[in-house]
């Protein structure tokens, strides 16, 4: 008994970061470009995932594209820099990486 509560502790958790990390995606203005399955401007947060599932460094790396922008990486739109503070970044890269 006592593990199926930490379970659905951990469960309800995890849902409930995963539901501030989109909200802080949609307040930043990263929906205007990205969606979770449908290609916009730019790739599709599940496609991101995808490409850096392998990368060891993928937070990090994300978290340094959201902060600095990027071109060339998925095509000729460019990434202007995004206005967060170090710890947004990373928790919106923490994001992206969960999703499957």
């Amino acid at each position: 008994m006592k593990r199926v509560a930490l379970t659905l502790a951990v469960v309800i958790g995890l849902t409930g970061a995963s539901f501030a990390s989109e909200q802080l995606a949609r307040q930043k203005g990263c929906m205007a470009c990205h969606d979770m399955r449908a290609k916009k401007v730019g790739p599709t947060y599940t496609d991101i995932a995808k490409r850096y599932a392998g990368r060891a460094d993928a937070v990090d790396y994300l978290a340094g594209k959201i902060k600095k922008g990027g071109a060339g990486v998925w095509g000729s739109v460019p990434m202007p820099p995004q206005n967060v503070s170090d710890a947004e970044a990373k928790q919106l890269a923490q994001w992206i990486m969960s999703i499957k």
